[in-house]
Protein backbone atom coordinates (compact mmCIF):
# COMPACT_ATOMS: atom_id res chain seq x y z
CA UNK A 1 0.00 0.00 0.00
CA UNK A 2 1.55 3.17 -0.97
CA UNK A 3 -0.52 5.20 1.78
CA UNK A 4 0.38 2.85 4.86
CA UNK A 5 3.98 1.44 5.47
CA UNK A 6 5.36 -1.03 8.34
CA UNK A 7 9.08 -1.07 9.44
CA UNK A 8 10.54 -3.18 11.72
CA UNK A 9 14.28 -2.67 10.84
CA UNK A 10 14.22 -0.76 13.88
CA UNK A 11 13.86 -3.87 16.15
CA UNK A 12 16.66 -5.81 14.20
CA UNK A 13 19.04 -5.19 17.33
CA UNK A 14 16.17 -7.14 19.71
CA UNK A 15 14.45 -9.17 17.26
CA UNK A 16 16.62 -11.01 14.70
CA UNK A 17 15.46 -11.82 11.62
CA UNK A 18 15.47 -15.96 12.17
CA UNK A 19 13.61 -14.63 15.69
CA UNK A 20 11.16 -12.78 14.06
CA UNK A 21 10.49 -15.32 11.54
CA UNK A 22 10.05 -18.34 14.42
CA UNK A 23 6.99 -16.38 15.32
CA UNK A 24 5.12 -16.34 11.71
CA UNK A 25 3.79 -19.34 11.69
CA UNK A 26 1.44 -18.64 14.94
CA UNK A 27 0.65 -15.32 13.32
CA UNK A 28 -0.45 -17.20 10.31
CA UNK A 29 -2.12 -19.77 11.85
CA UNK A 30 -4.42 -17.02 14.10
CA UNK A 31 -4.79 -14.89 10.69
CA UNK A 32 -6.58 -18.41 9.35
CA UNK A 33 -8.68 -19.09 12.81
CA UNK A 34 -10.54 -15.54 12.08
CA UNK A 35 -10.98 -16.13 8.80
CA UNK A 36 -12.18 -19.46 8.77
CA UNK A 37 -13.97 -18.67 11.79
CA UNK A 38 -12.69 -21.90 14.36
CA UNK A 39 -10.94 -19.62 17.00
CA UNK A 40 -12.33 -18.51 20.37
CA UNK A 41 -15.06 -15.61 19.99
CA UNK A 42 -15.70 -16.66 16.51
CA UNK A 43 -19.16 -14.73 16.66
CA UNK A 44 -17.88 -11.51 16.93
CA UNK A 45 -16.34 -11.72 13.91
CA UNK A 46 -18.51 -9.60 11.39
CA UNK A 47 -15.81 -6.85 11.26
CA UNK A 48 -13.69 -9.11 9.08
CA UNK A 49 -15.39 -8.54 5.63
CA UNK A 50 -17.06 -5.20 6.96
CA UNK A 51 -15.49 -2.65 4.91
CA UNK A 52 -16.69 -4.18 1.62
CA UNK A 53 -20.39 -4.60 3.32
CA UNK A 54 -20.20 -1.17 4.77
CA UNK A 55 -19.73 0.46 1.13
CA UNK A 56 -23.79 -1.04 0.21
CA UNK A 57 -24.92 1.10 2.95
CA UNK A 58 -22.61 4.51 2.64
CA UNK A 59 -24.97 6.21 0.11
CA UNK A 60 -28.11 5.78 2.73
CA UNK A 61 -25.48 7.22 5.60
CA UNK A 62 -25.03 10.14 3.28
CA UNK A 63 -28.19 11.24 2.38
CA UNK A 64 -29.58 10.77 5.91
CA UNK A 65 -26.78 13.08 7.28
CA UNK A 66 -27.19 15.25 5.19
CA UNK A 67 -31.14 15.88 5.40
CA UNK A 68 -30.74 15.29 9.44
CA UNK A 69 -28.21 18.44 9.54
CA UNK A 70 -29.62 20.84 7.86
CA UNK A 71 -30.84 23.62 10.30
CA UNK A 72 -28.36 21.91 12.69
CA UNK A 73 -25.19 23.41 13.87
CA UNK A 74 -24.23 21.22 16.73
CA UNK A 75 -24.52 17.37 17.20
CA UNK A 76 -24.28 15.61 20.38
CA UNK A 77 -23.02 12.26 20.10
CA UNK A 78 -24.29 9.84 23.26
CA UNK A 79 -22.03 6.41 23.65
CA UNK A 80 -18.98 4.97 25.69
CA UNK A 81 -16.08 2.86 25.05
CA UNK A 82 -16.45 1.51 21.12
CA UNK A 83 -19.49 3.35 21.07
CA UNK A 84 -17.38 7.19 20.84
CA UNK A 85 -13.55 6.63 20.83
CA UNK A 86 -13.36 5.25 17.19
CA UNK A 87 -15.49 8.41 15.86
CA UNK A 88 -13.81 10.59 17.82
CA UNK A 89 -10.26 9.37 16.19
CA UNK A 90 -11.18 9.76 12.74
CA UNK A 91 -12.94 13.07 13.96
CA UNK A 92 -10.45 14.74 15.75
CA UNK A 93 -7.53 13.47 13.31
CA UNK A 94 -9.42 15.04 10.45
CA UNK A 95 -10.52 18.75 11.86
CA UNK A 96 -8.91 21.11 11.70
CA UNK A 97 -8.81 22.79 15.34
CA UNK A 98 -10.61 26.13 16.74
CA UNK A 99 -13.48 25.13 14.38
CA UNK A 100 -11.76 26.84 11.48
CA UNK A 101 -13.49 25.34 7.53
CA UNK A 102 -15.31 22.73 9.29
CA UNK A 103 -17.61 20.73 6.68
CA UNK A 104 -20.17 19.67 8.75
CA UNK A 105 -21.88 20.83 12.69
CA UNK A 106 -19.81 20.79 15.76
CA UNK A 107 -19.56 17.38 17.03
CA UNK A 108 -19.77 17.25 20.86
CA UNK A 109 -19.72 14.25 23.21
CA UNK A 110 -21.82 12.71 26.30
CA UNK A 111 -22.44 9.80 28.15
CA UNK A 112 -18.59 8.65 28.07
CA UNK A 113 -18.55 9.68 31.81
CA UNK A 114 -20.14 10.78 35.10
CA UNK A 115 -19.16 13.90 35.83
CA UNK A 116 -22.38 16.44 36.78
CA UNK A 117 -20.52 19.71 35.87
CA UNK A 118 -19.53 18.60 32.68
CA UNK A 119 -23.05 17.77 31.99
CA UNK A 120 -24.19 21.33 33.62
CA UNK A 121 -21.60 22.70 31.30
CA UNK A 122 -22.73 21.05 28.09
CA UNK A 123 -26.32 22.11 28.48
CA UNK A 124 -25.59 25.56 28.99
CA UNK A 125 -23.66 25.32 25.71
CA UNK A 126 -26.76 23.83 24.03
CA UNK A 127 -28.98 26.58 24.82
CA UNK A 128 -27.96 28.94 22.43
CA UNK A 129 -27.56 26.18 19.70
CA UNK A 130 -29.39 24.58 17.19
CA UNK A 131 -28.73 20.93 17.89
CA UNK A 132 -29.83 17.20 17.87
CA UNK A 133 -28.47 13.70 19.02
CA UNK A 134 -27.10 10.93 17.75
CA UNK A 135 -27.17 7.89 20.67
CA UNK A 136 -25.33 4.80 20.24
CA UNK A 137 -26.17 2.06 22.69
CA UNK A 138 -26.75 -1.69 21.84
CA UNK A 139 -29.08 -2.45 24.87
CA UNK A 140 -29.82 1.09 25.91
CA UNK A 141 -29.46 0.58 29.83
CA UNK A 142 -25.37 1.21 30.09
CA UNK A 143 -25.68 3.71 32.58
CA UNK A 144 -23.19 6.50 31.44
CA UNK A 145 -24.94 7.01 28.19
CA UNK A 146 -28.46 6.20 29.17
CA UNK A 147 -28.12 8.87 31.82
CA UNK A 148 -26.85 11.32 29.15
CA UNK A 149 -30.16 10.59 26.99
CA UNK A 150 -32.64 10.70 29.44
CA UNK A 151 -31.24 14.58 30.42
CA UNK A 152 -30.36 15.11 26.92
CA UNK A 153 -33.32 14.27 25.56
CA UNK A 154 -35.64 16.28 27.90
CA UNK A 155 -33.33 19.30 27.75
CA UNK A 156 -34.61 18.61 23.43
CA UNK A 157 -38.00 18.10 23.86
CA UNK A 158 -38.05 21.12 26.42
CA UNK A 159 -36.36 23.07 23.85
CA UNK A 160 -37.98 22.33 20.56
CA UNK A 161 -41.57 20.02 21.64
CA UNK A 162 -41.80 16.45 21.33
CA UNK A 163 -42.82 16.38 17.66
CA UNK A 164 -39.96 18.41 16.22
CA UNK A 165 -37.09 16.55 19.03
CA UNK A 166 -38.01 12.97 17.79
CA UNK A 167 -36.64 14.78 14.34
CA UNK A 168 -33.21 15.88 16.13
CA UNK A 169 -32.30 12.08 17.13
CA UNK A 170 -30.75 9.30 15.45
CA UNK A 171 -31.04 5.70 17.81
CA UNK A 172 -28.12 3.61 16.34
CA UNK A 173 -28.92 0.80 18.52
CA UNK A 174 -29.91 -3.48 18.05
CA UNK A 175 -31.68 -4.80 15.38
CA UNK A 176 -34.61 -5.61 17.30
CA UNK A 177 -34.41 -5.93 21.35
CA UNK A 178 -32.98 -3.28 23.95
CA UNK A 179 -34.54 0.26 25.66
CA UNK A 180 -33.22 2.13 23.18
CA UNK A 181 -34.68 -0.35 20.32
CA UNK A 182 -37.86 0.21 21.85
CA UNK A 183 -38.14 3.43 22.77
CA UNK A 184 -36.64 4.31 19.00
CA UNK A 185 -39.77 2.53 17.70
CA UNK A 186 -42.08 4.44 20.06
CA UNK A 187 -41.12 7.74 19.43
CA UNK A 188 -40.43 6.92 15.51
CA UNK A 189 -36.40 8.16 15.60
CA UNK A 190 -34.34 7.21 12.50
CA UNK A 191 -32.34 4.32 13.07
CA UNK A 192 -29.51 2.22 11.96
CA UNK A 193 -28.05 -0.97 13.77
CA UNK A 194 -25.48 -2.30 15.33
CA UNK A 195 -24.86 -5.66 13.89
CA UNK A 196 -25.05 -8.45 16.79
CA UNK A 197 -21.63 -10.22 15.45
CA UNK A 198 -19.06 -6.84 15.79
CA UNK A 199 -17.97 -5.78 19.33
CA UNK A 200 -18.00 -2.13 20.33
CA UNK A 201 -14.33 -1.72 19.97
CA UNK A 202 -14.57 -3.25 16.25
CA UNK A 203 -17.47 -0.97 15.15
CA UNK A 204 -15.95 2.12 13.71
CA UNK A 205 -16.53 0.82 10.28
CA UNK A 206 -20.49 0.19 10.90
CA UNK A 207 -23.02 2.50 11.41
CA UNK A 208 -21.70 3.49 14.65
CA UNK A 209 -18.53 5.10 13.56
CA UNK A 210 -20.01 6.10 9.83
CA UNK A 211 -23.34 7.64 10.67
CA UNK A 212 -21.27 10.54 12.95
CA UNK A 213 -18.06 10.78 10.20
CA UNK A 214 -20.60 11.28 7.45
CA UNK A 215 -22.69 13.95 9.93
CA UNK A 216 -19.36 15.79 10.37
CA UNK A 217 -18.87 16.10 6.50
CA UNK A 218 -16.16 13.67 6.10
CA UNK A 219 -16.17 11.48 2.99
CA UNK A 220 -16.92 7.70 4.52
CA UNK A 221 -16.41 6.02 1.26
CA UNK A 222 -13.21 7.29 1.25
CA UNK A 223 -12.62 5.81 4.42
CA UNK A 224 -14.17 2.59 3.55
CA UNK A 225 -11.86 2.47 0.57
CA UNK A 226 -8.93 2.25 2.94
CA UNK A 227 -9.72 0.07 5.05
CA UNK A 228 -11.15 -2.30 1.60
CA UNK A 229 -7.32 -1.68 0.74
CA UNK A 230 -6.01 -2.43 4.06
CA UNK A 231 -8.20 -6.06 4.25
CA UNK A 232 -7.03 -6.97 0.79
CA UNK A 233 -3.14 -6.32 2.07
CA UNK A 234 -3.51 -8.21 4.81
CA UNK A 235 -5.62 -11.24 3.28
CA UNK A 236 -4.37 -14.77 4.03
CA UNK A 237 -3.03 -15.06 0.33
CA UNK A 238 -0.15 -12.31 1.00
CA UNK A 239 2.95 -13.38 2.20
CA UNK A 240 3.88 -13.62 6.22
CA UNK A 241 6.72 -11.15 5.25
CA UNK A 242 4.50 -9.10 2.98
CA UNK A 243 1.43 -8.75 5.25
CA UNK A 244 1.24 -5.55 7.56
CA UNK A 245 -1.10 -7.26 10.36
CA UNK A 246 1.00 -10.44 10.49
CA UNK A 247 4.44 -8.61 10.61
CA UNK A 248 2.76 -5.68 13.79
CA UNK A 249 1.35 -9.36 15.51
CA UNK A 250 4.29 -11.60 15.20
CA UNK A 251 6.80 -8.77 16.21
CA UNK A 252 4.69 -7.67 19.54
CA UNK A 253 4.67 -10.85 20.84
CA UNK A 254 8.40 -11.92 19.71
CA UNK A 255 9.37 -8.75 22.27
CA UNK A 256 6.86 -9.92 24.89
CA UNK A 257 8.64 -12.80 25.47
CA UNK A 258 11.67 -10.38 25.64
CA UNK A 259 10.08 -9.05 28.51
CA UNK A 260 8.63 -5.60 27.13
CA UNK A 261 5.55 -5.87 28.64
CA UNK A 262 4.37 -2.30 27.53
CA UNK A 263 3.75 -1.18 24.38
CA UNK A 264 3.73 2.91 23.85
CA UNK A 265 1.47 4.08 21.07
CA UNK A 266 4.04 7.33 19.63
CA UNK A 267 2.74 9.93 17.73
CA UNK A 268 4.07 13.26 16.14
CA UNK A 269 0.66 15.03 15.60
CA UNK A 270 -1.95 15.94 18.23
CA UNK A 271 -4.66 14.72 16.09
CA UNK A 272 -3.86 11.59 16.43
CA UNK A 273 -4.27 12.00 20.23
CA UNK A 274 -7.71 10.19 20.33
CA UNK A 275 -6.79 7.44 17.66
CA UNK A 276 -4.02 6.28 20.57
CA UNK A 277 -7.06 6.54 23.29
CA UNK A 278 -9.34 3.82 20.65
CA UNK A 279 -6.21 1.63 20.22
CA UNK A 280 -5.92 1.75 24.00
CA UNK A 281 -9.09 0.35 24.16
CA UNK A 282 -9.61 -1.98 21.30
CA UNK A 283 -6.17 -3.95 22.49
CA UNK A 284 -6.35 -3.29 26.34
CA UNK A 285 -9.78 -4.96 26.33
CA UNK A 286 -9.17 -7.30 23.84
CA UNK A 287 -5.74 -8.97 24.87
CA UNK A 288 -5.83 -7.94 29.05
CA UNK A 289 -7.01 -11.52 29.76
CA UNK A 290 -5.96 -14.65 32.09
CA UNK A 291 -2.91 -12.43 33.54
CA UNK A 292 -1.95 -11.62 29.91
CA UNK A 293 -1.56 -9.15 27.69
CA UNK A 294 0.65 -6.49 26.70
CA UNK A 295 0.01 -2.71 28.40
CA UNK A 296 -1.04 -0.66 26.42
CA UNK A 297 -0.37 3.18 27.29
CA UNK A 298 0.28 6.26 24.66
CA UNK A 299 2.65 9.94 24.12
CA UNK A 300 1.59 12.73 22.19
CA UNK A 301 5.15 13.93 20.61
CA UNK A 302 7.10 16.20 20.97
CA UNK A 303 4.86 17.73 23.53
CA UNK A 304 5.60 14.76 26.34
CA UNK A 305 9.22 14.60 25.26
CA UNK A 306 8.90 17.11 27.60
CA UNK A 307 7.30 15.18 30.86
CA UNK A 308 7.39 11.41 29.66
CA UNK A 309 10.18 11.71 27.66
CA UNK A 310 12.44 11.38 30.88
CA UNK A 311 11.13 8.22 31.53
CA UNK A 312 11.22 6.49 28.35
CA UNK A 313 14.81 7.22 27.99
CA UNK A 314 16.52 6.47 31.24
CA UNK A 315 13.56 4.06 33.08
CA UNK A 316 12.84 0.57 33.20
CA UNK A 317 13.71 -1.21 29.64
CA UNK A 318 10.65 -2.97 29.76
CA UNK A 319 8.53 -1.08 27.11
CA UNK A 320 8.85 -0.32 23.47
CA UNK A 321 7.57 2.01 20.92
CA UNK A 322 5.09 1.62 17.90
CA UNK A 323 5.65 5.63 15.86
CA UNK A 324 2.97 6.61 13.95
CA UNK A 325 4.28 9.36 11.73
CA UNK A 326 2.93 11.14 8.80
CA UNK A 327 4.45 11.85 5.51
CA UNK A 328 2.27 14.69 4.31
CA UNK A 329 1.37 17.81 5.67
CA UNK A 330 -1.75 18.87 4.47
CA UNK A 331 -0.76 23.02 4.94
CA UNK A 332 2.79 24.58 4.90
CA UNK A 333 4.22 27.15 7.48
CA UNK A 334 8.09 28.32 7.26
CA UNK A 335 9.72 30.04 10.05
CA UNK A 336 10.66 33.84 9.27
CA UNK A 337 13.69 35.02 9.80
CA UNK A 338 14.56 37.41 12.17
CA UNK A 339 17.46 40.38 12.27
CA UNK A 340 17.70 40.54 16.15
CA UNK A 341 18.10 36.01 16.57
CA UNK A 342 17.61 36.71 19.81
CA UNK A 343 15.97 33.53 19.92
CA UNK A 344 18.90 31.88 17.69
CA UNK A 345 16.76 30.08 15.33
CA UNK A 346 17.43 31.99 12.03
CA UNK A 347 19.66 28.26 11.51
CA UNK A 348 16.32 27.12 10.61
CA UNK A 349 14.63 30.13 9.29
CA UNK A 350 12.79 28.95 5.25
CA UNK A 351 12.38 25.14 6.63
CA UNK A 352 8.72 24.02 7.08
CA UNK A 353 7.37 23.34 10.77
CA UNK A 354 6.56 19.84 9.64
CA UNK A 355 10.22 18.85 8.12
CA UNK A 356 11.63 20.45 12.00
CA UNK A 357 8.99 18.23 13.13
CA UNK A 358 10.49 14.86 11.10
CA UNK A 359 13.17 16.06 12.13
CA UNK A 360 12.18 15.46 15.78
CA UNK A 361 10.78 12.45 15.04
CA UNK A 362 14.38 10.60 14.05
CA UNK A 363 16.12 12.34 16.29
CA UNK A 364 13.70 10.84 19.00
CA UNK A 365 13.88 7.54 17.21
CA UNK A 366 17.54 7.46 17.73
CA UNK A 367 17.73 8.52 21.04
CA UNK A 368 15.51 6.18 21.91
CA UNK A 369 16.93 3.00 20.02
CA UNK A 370 20.25 4.44 21.75
CA UNK A 371 18.84 3.81 25.16
CA UNK A 372 17.75 0.65 24.57
CA UNK A 373 13.92 0.68 23.06
CA UNK A 374 12.94 -1.04 20.03
CA UNK A 375 10.63 0.86 17.72
CA UNK A 376 7.82 -0.46 15.48
CA UNK A 377 7.51 2.52 12.63
CA UNK A 378 4.31 3.20 10.89
CA UNK A 379 3.63 5.73 8.24
CA UNK A 380 0.98 7.32 7.11
CA UNK A 381 1.25 9.29 3.98
CA UNK A 382 -1.31 12.42 4.68
CA UNK A 383 -4.32 11.85 7.58
CA UNK A 384 -6.84 12.07 5.14
CA UNK A 385 -9.92 9.06 5.38
CA UNK A 386 -8.43 6.77 3.04
CA UNK A 387 -5.64 6.63 5.17
CA UNK A 388 -7.57 6.17 8.77
CA UNK A 389 -9.33 3.49 7.38
CA UNK A 390 -6.80 1.47 6.35
CA UNK A 391 -5.26 2.06 9.79
CA UNK A 392 -7.95 1.61 11.77
CA UNK A 393 -8.81 -1.99 10.00
CA UNK A 394 -4.86 -2.83 10.52
CA UNK A 395 -5.00 -2.16 14.22
CA UNK A 396 -8.31 -4.45 14.18
CA UNK A 397 -6.73 -7.69 12.56
CA UNK A 398 -3.55 -7.62 14.11
CA UNK A 399 -5.36 -7.28 17.57
CA UNK A 400 -7.15 -10.22 16.85
CA UNK A 401 -3.97 -11.71 15.48
CA UNK A 402 -2.35 -10.55 18.40
CA UNK A 403 -4.83 -12.01 21.15
CA UNK A 404 -5.21 -15.21 19.86
CA UNK A 405 -1.39 -15.65 19.79
CA UNK A 406 -1.53 -14.76 24.01
CA UNK A 407 -4.08 -17.43 23.83
CA UNK A 408 -6.89 -15.77 24.84
CA UNK A 409 -10.36 -14.56 23.59
CA UNK A 410 -9.57 -11.27 21.57
CA UNK A 411 -13.35 -10.21 21.14
CA UNK A 412 -14.75 -10.70 24.39
CA UNK A 413 -14.26 -8.29 27.39
CA UNK A 414 -15.55 -10.60 31.25
CA UNK A 415 -13.77 -7.80 33.22
CA UNK A 416 -15.45 -4.90 32.50
CA UNK A 417 -18.56 -6.14 34.26
CA UNK A 418 -16.88 -6.26 37.45
CA UNK A 419 -17.23 -2.31 38.68
CA UNK A 420 -20.94 -1.93 37.03
CA UNK A 421 -21.82 -5.00 39.52
CA UNK A 422 -20.32 -3.21 42.61
CA UNK A 423 -21.76 0.50 40.78
CA UNK A 424 -25.13 -1.26 40.96
CA UNK A 425 -24.79 -2.34 44.47
CA UNK A 426 -23.98 0.77 45.58
CA UNK A 427 -26.60 2.67 44.32
CA UNK A 428 -29.25 0.24 45.21
CA UNK A 429 -30.55 -1.45 42.24
CA UNK A 430 -32.90 -3.67 43.09
CA UNK A 431 -31.42 -7.68 42.64
CA UNK A 432 -27.98 -6.30 44.34
CA UNK A 433 -29.16 -6.09 48.22
CA UNK A 434 -26.52 -8.66 48.89
CA UNK A 435 -23.74 -7.81 47.64
CA UNK A 436 -25.03 -4.17 48.90
CA UNK A 437 -24.68 -5.24 52.22
CA UNK A 438 -21.09 -6.83 51.67
CA UNK A 439 -19.64 -3.71 50.21
CA UNK A 440 -20.73 -1.41 52.97
CA UNK A 441 -18.94 -3.46 55.61
CA UNK A 442 -15.87 -3.65 53.31
CA UNK A 443 -15.65 0.01 53.09
CA UNK A 444 -16.31 0.86 56.33
CA UNK A 445 -13.47 -1.26 57.48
Amino acid sequence: MNNFKINIKTTEAWVSENELASYYPAARKSLELIHNKTGKGNDFLGWLNLPEEASLQADDIIKTAADFRKNIDCIVLIGIGGSYLGTKAVLDALTPPFGINMPGPEIHYAGHHLSEEYLVDLLEYLEKKNWGIVVISKSGKTTEPALAFRILNIALINKYGKSVAREKVIAITDSSKGALRTMAEQENYKTFIIPDDIGGRYSVLTPVGLVPIALAGYDIKEFIAGAIEMMKATAPDIENGENPAIIYAAIRNALLDKGKTIEILTNFNPRLHFVSEWWKQLFGESEGKDGKGIFPASVDFTTDLHSMGQYIQDGPRNLFETFITVNKALKELRVPKDDNDFDQLNYISGKRIEEINSQAALGTLIAHMDGGIPVIQIQLDQLKEKELGALMYFFELSCGLSGYMLGVNPFDQPGVEAYKNNMFALLGKAGFENQTESLRKRLDK
